[in-house]
C-alpha cells in the first residue's frame, strides 16, 4: 500500500513538473519575442532619427554650396542691374522701377489672376535691425538709386499656389479651401530657430541674406508639406527646395559720393566692399521663425514693392516645449 502512495505522488509530481515546465518555455518564448520587438521598434526609431539627422545635414550642405555659387554670380556675370537688365523671377529692372528726378518709384502693375505666394515671416524684432545696418551702410553711396525693402515685410518664398509665369486662377472658394489647407500645415509646424550664414549681391542688383537652420523644420520639408497641400499648385517652382533667403534691397544705378581711395576703385571692387562690410555687422544673427503667410498679391512683386495684397497670418502651432 504504501508504495502505492509513493507512485501516486510521484506521478502527481511529474505532472505538475511537467506543466511548469511548459508554462517556463511558454513565458521563455514570449518574452524572447518582445525583447526582439522592442528591440526592432528602437533600432527603427534609431534608423530614423539618423535618417532625420543626415537630411537636415545634406540640405545645409545643399545651402551652403548654393550661397556659394549665388556669391560668385556678381563676378562671373557683372553688374547687369547697370545696364537695367533681367532682375527678379524674369523680370527686368524697368518692369520694377522707374528713376525720377533721383527718386526711385515701383511700377506696380496688376496680377492676373493675384499670385498667392506662401511666405516665411521674419518679425520686425530681427528685420529692423538688419534693415537699418543696410540703409547705414549702403545709403549713403547709393543715394536714391536703390530700394529698400520694407522691414515689416522681410519674408522667406517658399511654396507659389499660383506665380506669373505659371497662372493656376482660383474661384474664392478654392483661394478659401488654399488658405485653409496651409494654415494647417502652419498649425503642424514648430519654430524655425535660423542664423544668417552671409549676404550677397546678386549680378542683377538684389541684396539677399542667406540663411541656415539650426533647429526646427528644414524648409525642404515646409515646401513638401505645402506641395502635398496645395495639389493644383505650379510644378515648377521659381526657388530652389532647400534655400532660405530673403531681400534686404535692390540697387539700381553705380555707386556716388566716393571717398578719394575708393575713386581708384573699380565698381566691382566697392560692390563687394559693401557687402563684406555688411556681413562683418550682421552675419550670425539668429532670429526664431514662427509664422506662415498665405498672401495674394494682387500687383507683380506687391510683397517686394508695397503693393496691393491681401495676407492672412498663421502662428505655428507646435510649441518647440
Amino acid at each position: 500500500m504504501a508504495r502505492g502512495i509513493i507512485k501516486n505522488s510521484w506521478t502527481r509530481f511529474v505532472k505538475i513538473a511537467i506543466i511548469w515546465l511548459i508554462c517556463a518555455v511558454t513565458f521563455y518564448c514570449f518574452f524572447q519575442m518582445a525583447l526582439r520587438n522592442s528591440s526592432s521598434h528602437l533600432s527603427d526609431n534609431s534608423h530614423q532619427s539618423t535618417n532625420s539627422a543626415g537630411s537636415s545635414i545634406a540640405n545645409a550642405e545643399q545651402r551652403s554650396i548654393l550661397y556659394a555659387k549665388m556669391a560668385k554670380d556678381l563676378d562671373e556675370n557683372g553688374a547687369v542691374f547697370l545696364k537695367q537688365g533681367e532682375t527678379s523671377q524674369s523680370l527686368s529692372l524697368s518692369d520694377l522701377f522707374t528713376l525720377k528726378n533721383e527718386t526711385v518709384e515701383p511700377v506696380l502693375r496688376a496680377a492676373n489672376p493675384p499670385v498667392r505666394a506662401n511666405v516665411l515671416h521674419l518679425n520686425t524684432q530681427y528685420s529692423v535691425p538688419i534693415s537699418e545696418a543696410v540703409k547705414n551702410i549702403f545709403g549713403p553711396y547709393f543715394d536714391k538709386a536703390i530700394w529698400f525693402q520694407n522691414s515689416s515685410m522681410y519674408h522667406f518664398s517658399l511654396f507659389h499656389a499660383s506665380h506669373h509665369i505659371h497662372p493656376v486662377p482660383a474661384t474664392e472658394t478654392e483661394i478659401e479651401a488654399e488658405a485653409g489647407a496651409v494654415k494647417a500645415v502652419a498649425e503642424a509646424i514648430c519654430p524655425l530657430d535660423i542664423v544668417l550664414d552671409r549676404v550677397v549681391l546678386t549680378s542683377t542688383g538684389v541684396l539677399l541674406g542667406c540663411w541656415q537652420v539650426v533647429s526646427g523644420p528644414d524648409p525642404v520639408t515646409i515646401r513638401a508639406k505645402l506641395k502635398a497641400a496645395l495639389p493644383r499648385a505650379p510644378q515648377k517652382q521659381l526657388y530652389n527646395e532647400a534655400i532660405l533667403h530673403t531681400s534686404f534691397a535692390r540697387i539700381l544705378g553705380p555707386p556716388k559720393k566716393l571717398h578719394e581711395e575708393e575713386k581708384k576703385m573699380s565698381e566691382l571692387q566697392i560692390f563687394h566692399d559693401l557687402v563684406n562690410r555688411l556681413n562683418k555687422h550682421i552675419v550670425r544673427l539668429k532670429a526664431t521663425v514662427s509664422e506662415l503667410w498665405y498672401v495674394e498679391e494682387y500687383e507683380v512683386l506687391a510683397l517686394a514693392l508695397n503693393g496691393k495684397m491681401k495676407i492672412r497670418k498663421f502662428k505655428f502651432g507646435c510649441s518647440k516645449s
